[in-house]
């Protein structure tokens, strides 16, 4: 006759969180007729629990494996191991096999994508149009990224900076590395130059370059998106790219771009320079135009080149390049 005293012996529920961890519904109730009387032997398990003495014997030496159980000692025979010690290192294990699936699951995936494009090549691209869908597949891109997104950042722009600040702030904290290349141009837009700084701040590399081939949004090396036509054109359209040569190379080329663009850096002590002269020298530094610079600090070009030539003097810089060499040495910028 089935015991159930304590409300678990002979059933349990269909979603028992025991299953999340291996353990079966019949182990269960073992295991909890262990804990309750841990006196009683496999031959008492078997009577609160209504089954077969050989089958209480089975069920204890899978809780064995799992370390639910401790084997006899000289003190005596079973024992259960303290249930906040045992099953918080099941769910460990558990975590850990779903790590080591997840990673077989992006290898598997690589053979899966190989055969898909050998199949069909066109499954390689897939066209998005319309700032909608757009913007919903930029979002997708972001929460895949596991590793590293790198961006060509350059005019126009399709959706406005706040959402995507928001994006990559939540990527930068999930230990991401996020790198960009803007385009100076870029630069000379207030929003822009202030979302650039405000990266800079969260954790993003950031780098230089007079001009950037394409717009580029690039995913762990696996995944890119780029522009077919601009808003200009009186839409937009975008491709995604899957992995594969292409991909490869638009790594390659991100990766050249980032060694030859000049870091984007920020002010360092507050006794160094003033305000006024940290933004001077980041704008410089990110290869702006005089009459750029002049609109960021609402001066006239005669006031800027006054002083541009005041920082020179201060650092016995001959010339622009002299310059930035000298405030990058001494972490201005």
């Amino acid at each position: 006759m089935v015991n159930t005293a304590y409300g678990t012996a002979g059933r349990t529920p269909a979603a028992s969180p025991w299953a999340a961890v291996g353990v079966s519904a019949f182990d269960e109730v073992v295991y909890q007729s262990v804990l309750h009387q841990p006196d009683a032997g496999a031959a008492g398990w078997a009577l609160l629990t209504g089954a077969a003495p050989g089958r209480v014997r089975e069920s204890c030496n899978r809780l064995l494996a799992l370390g639910l159980l401790q084997p006899p000692d000289s003190m005596g025979g079973l024992r259960a191991v303290d249930p906040r010690v045992a099953i918080r290192a099941l769910i460990r294990q558990r975590e850990t096999e779903s790590e080591l699936l997840a990673a077989t699951a992006e290898e598997m995936a690589t053979s899966y994508e190989a055969g898909l494009l050998r199949e069909d090549p066109s499954r390689l691209v897939e066209v998005v149009s319309g700032e909608g869908a757009n913007s919903a597949r930029l979002e997708e891109l972001y929460a895949r990224a596991e590793r590293e997104v790198c961006v060509f950042d350059t005019p126009p722009y399709l959706a406005p900076r706040t959402p995507q600040l928001d994006l990559q702030s939540d990527l930068l904290s999930r230990g991401i590395v996020y790198r960009t290349v803007y385009a100076a141009t870029a630069l000379e837009d207030p929003d822009v130059l202030f979302h650039a700084w405000k990266m800079v701040e969260l954790g993003e590399q950031a780098r230089v370059l007079p001009s950037v081939p394409v717009k580029l949004l690039l995913v762990d090396g696996r995944r890119a998106m780029l522009p077919l036509t601009s808003v200009e054109a009186g839409g937009y359209c975008s491709v995604v790219v899957r992995h594969s040569a292409v991909t490869d190379a638009l790594q390659k080329l991100f990766d050249l771009a980032w060694q030859q663009a000049t870091p984007l850096g920020q002010g360092v002590g507050e006794g160094e320079l003033s305000e006024g002269e940290r933004t001077l020298a980041r704008l410089l530094a990110a290869g702006m135009k005089d009459e750029a610079v002049a609109r960021h600090l609402g001066v006239s070009l005669r006031t800027l080149r006054r002083r541009v030539s005041e920082l020179q003097d201060r650092l016995g810089a001959a010339s622009r390049f002299q310059l930035g060499v000298r405030a990058a040495q001494l972490g201005w910028v």
